[in-house]
């Protein structure tokens, strides 16, 4: 019995696997005692977890989780005897393709499961990545470097500055058609509103994609994904930063999203990015056509890459609820907090109870922005009293800005160490299309596959 086996799982299931002659990687079929029949592979189990608890892959690419007390016999009826996902093939990499740069951060996209460990590796070398997405051959000659290994709820203010950075040296050394950065999809949209204020004349796009299913499972959307934002690097006539994700639950196309007008609306779903108050640059339909679907667009510039990449981490995102008093403005600001963005309600309102500790941040020259809850439309703080009373307390209105590219750009701006007058007035400059003069309805409802 393996190693790992011995150490994650318990005496019961190792007494289990002993009675039925059970290995690693064997496949089983087993009688559940409330009736029907589960088939799997069993699995290394994480250390994680309850020991007592068997970790099965079915068919289907899903793991599961079954209890033993809920096993009423067990059957061997194969053997998982090597993983696809080990093997990187070797192959002509035909340098005569013109150049795209893959930069790792981690996430789904950017790993492999090696069953014989049940460990998750980086999978980022251009020999991996075309292992994975062989269709690549044909369309580009890669570079890749996995810069950082990290899950996309630990990605931070100074990883986005790495980020930014490495990103303009690869511009200007390497001179790729685009960079591609594999990303995990929790934050990707923080990170794409993040470069799209820090790196800015851009030769090229800056192409965040990732994966919301793992390559190991039959309906993973990696390898498509992988292939429309190659395509984009190579035909996009813009150079900013964008997010390339399947457009529809089929197989069928992908769209491009501006980075600082995307949110990932759905936990699972493959096309779970939706661009909010604007319509997506593009639409790519495979195996290789690019349609342009939006005509604002930052174009490709080759005079010199602007690179700002300093980022102020001391910037709270806060949503306002039913019954919230102002401690909580009180305590950030008394924690010395520089900046706050607000999610308020409608067109950008809070309780009253708030105003007092709105005005004080004000008198501290803490910039407030407000967003709105409501994820289409814009705010407008005119229209009632509270409004208005909130615009005299100090608060600066974030029109049609996303809640999080609200706090990105607000984070952005205060790393510049600029005066409270600049700050807001920059908050309200739209610098890279992240307010739109008015709001066009034709962005909602969300449509689904568009």
């Amino acid at each position: 019995m393996s190693e790992n086996m011995e150490v994650n799982y318990s005496d019961r299931v190792r007494r289990l696997f002993e009675k039925y002659g059970i290995s690693l990687f064997d496949k089983l079929e087993i009688r559940h005692k409330r009736g029907g029949i589960i088939r799997g592979v069993i699995l290394p189990r994480p250390e994680i977890g309850d020991p007592d608890v068997l970790i099965l892959k079915l068919d289907n690419g899903y793991n599961i989780g079954l209890h033993i007390e809920n096993i009423s016999s067990v059957r061997i009826i194969g053997h998982l005897h090597s993983s696809p996902l080990v093997e990187v093939r070797k192959q002509y990499i035909k340098g005569d393709k013109p150049p795209v740069y893959f930069l790792g951060t981690g996430g789904t996209i950017a790993s492999r499961i090696d069953y014989k460990t049940g460990a998750v590796y980086p999978f980022f070398t251009a020999e991996e990545i075309y292992s994975m997405v062989p269709e690549l051959e044909d369309l580009a000659f890669i570079k890749a470097e996995n810069l950082l290994n990290i899950f996309s709820e630990d990605m931070r203010q100074s990883y986005w500055s790495m980020i930014a950075e490495r990103v303009a040296k690869i511009f200007e050394r390497e001179a790729p058609k685009g960079i591609v950065i594999a990303h995990g999809t929790d934050t990707m949209g923080y990170t794409a509103a993040a470069l799209a204020f820090a790196v800015r004349q851009l030769p090229g796009p800056i192409i965040l994609v990732g994966a919301q299913r793992s390559s190991d499972r039959p309906s993973s959307d990696s390898a498509l994904n992988v292939i429309a934002a190659t395509i984009t690097a190579l035909k996009a006539p813009f150079g900013e930063s964008v997010v390339v994700m399947h457009g529809s639950v089929s197989d069928t196309f992908c769209l491009v999203h501006r980075g600082v007008k995307v949110r990932k609306c759905h936990t699972s779903r493959r096309d779970a990015f939706r661009s909010i108050n604007d319509i997506p640059l593009a639409r790519i339909d495979f195996p290789d056509k690019f349609n342009l679907l939006n005509k604002k667009i930052i174009p490709r510039k080759n005079d010199g890459i602007i690179l700002e990449k300093d980022f102020d981490s001391k910037v709270a995102l806060v949503k306002f609820f039913p019954g919230m008093t102002e401690e909580i403005i009180d305590f950030l600001l008394d924690k010395g907090i520089h900046g706050i963005v607000l999610e308020g309600t409608g067109l950008g309102h809070v309780a009253k109870t708030l105003i007092k500790a709105l005005e004080r941040a004000h008198e501290n020259e803490v910039p407030v922005v407000m967003t709105s809850q409501c994820i289409w439309g814009r705010i407008n703080m005119n229209v009632y009293r509270r409004g208005r009373e909130l615009l005299k307390a100090g608060v600066i209105p974030g029109e049609d800005m996303l809640p999080e590219t609200a706090f990105v750009k607000l984070s952005w701006v205060l790393g510049k160490g600029l005066g409270y007058k600049e700050v807001k007035r920059l908050m309200l400059t739209n610098i890279v299309y992240e307010i739109n003069p008015r709001s066009e309805n034709r962005s909602y409802p969300p449509l689904w596959g568009c």
